[in-house]
């Protein structure tokens, strides 16, 4: 179970690192690519912070995780920069991808087909 200050630090990094990931999607001129910081847990001992990041449209998102991965030291000092008068140290961040919204998809789409969403 997460601790209150958990949730808070994970919080504050989510919308920092939201922010960030979109101005970087702005200032490179991607169009038709949305990414959402869906959530984000933090360990116990603050030291690491599973960043879950949903990626619209979904073709994109194995290489986006990728470049999200490879720079994840430099993504951690840009929201460093931003959180230093609130956190001591920034936790480390491993990015994941959240996939719930083609989970949802599939199972709207196999009801709507008449199909059973459990097969």
């Amino acid at each position: 179970m997460e601790t209150k200050r958990q949730k808070r630090i994970a919080k504050i990094i989510q919308m920092d690192l939201a922010d960030i990931l979109q101005g970087e999607v702005r200032k490179a001129g991607i169009k038709n690519l949305i990414i959402t910081v869906t959530k984000v847990y933090v360990t116990p001992d603050l030291n690491l912070a599973k960043v879950y990041i949903s990626i619209f449209p979904s073709e994109k998102a194995g290489e986006l995780l990728n470049a999200l991965k490879n720079n994840a030291k430099l993504i951690k000092h840009e929201v460093a920069q931003r959180v230093r008068h609130q956190l001591r140290k920034m936790p480390d961040l491993l990015f994941f991808r959240d996939d719930s919204l083609d989970y949802i998809e599939k199972i709207d789409e196999a009801l709507n087909k008449g199909r059973s969403p459990i097969d």
